[in-house]
């Protein structure tokens, strides 16, 4: 069985509909959206009670059930699409970091733009900028399952610099014309 992301889904649902307007049929649209809205409010419903079953005190501590849930990338995609899911913002973008190979910091979450500043906190190899938009993408990717509230990623130009080239060559002889070390001169 084929996973599909959330982004997936909803690229491929838009083409649908974008075929459906441009065929001209108006009925067709509106009968094909309404289609849309009435099985994300069916599913919305049973993801919604799953999530109150297994967060009822009489199954047990709530954290150990949801837990994997929550660390899952299209249930966390679900539960955020029809608002469920339990964990605030900055625990969701919290999880969506630490999954990163790139240690990073979260440097400021602005709610109302929707970016979110990071810090790299470690050397990124080369320095090169090409490093630190893969650093930037990974994060934007991670974040895009977890916290969909962070629809912009900048990193901070305070990153650690990168540890400069050290040069290491032969070392001239120290020993004098006449052939003596200089240490015994």
């Amino acid at each position: 069985m084929s996973t599909t992301t959330a982004e997936e889904a909803g690229r491929r649902v838009e083409e649908v509909l974008d075929r459906l307007a441009e065929s001209g049929d108006a009925a067709a649209c509106a009968a094909a959206e309404e289609v849309v809205r009435v099985l994300m409010e069916f599913y919305g419903s049973g993801i919604a009670r799953v999530v109150e079953l297994l967060g009822s005190p009489a199954a047990g501590p709530s954290a150990e059930r949801l837990g994997p849930l929550l660390a899952d990338e299209l249930v966390a995609s679900l539960l955020n699409l029809h608002g469920l899911h339990p964990e605030d913002v900055p625990t969701r973008i919290d999880r969506s970091l630490s999954a990163l190979s790139q240690p990073v910091e979260n440097a400021g979450f602005d709610a109302a733009t929707g970016v979110l500043r990071l810090r790299v906190t470690a050397s990124t190899g080369c320095g090169c900028s090409g490093t630190q938009e893969s650093i930037r993408q990974a994060a934007v990717d991670a974040l895009a399952c977890f916290a969909p509230e962070v629809t912009g990623v900048e990193l901070e130009s305070g990153a650690p610099r990168e540890p400069a080239l050290l040069q290491i060559g032969t070392r001239p002889s120290l020993a004098g014309a006449d052939g003596r070390s200089s240490a015994a001169l």
